[in-house]
């Protein structure tokens, strides 16, 4: 069986944060009271977070790949805003 280790608010945010998410305990509060936020678990008090969970909500906030614009659409809009 994997090894389970649960993270508390801080840690979530910590983890999401080296991730390039920048998240903050406090945020992570507001998304446990309003909704939005990743699963979590109570253990008394406090709420714990695993990192499997974390994870998988921010897999489901990001957007698919993006390009930008051709080059050449951007030149004919920059062109005719020139006129």
């Amino acid at each position: 069986m994997p090894e389970t280790k649960f993270l508390d608010r801080g840690e979530a945010a910590q983890y999401l944060t080296e991730r390039g998410l920048r998240v903050t305990k406090g945020t992570l509060q507001k998304w446990a009271t309003t909704g939005g936020g990743p699963v979590y678990r109570r253990f008394g008090h406090r709420a714990v977070y695993l990192t499997t969970d974390l994870d998988v909500w921010a897999q489901e906030k990001l957007s698919a790949p993006r390009r930008t614009a051709p080059a050449r659409a951007a030149s004919a809009t920059t062109g005719s805003a020139a006129q």
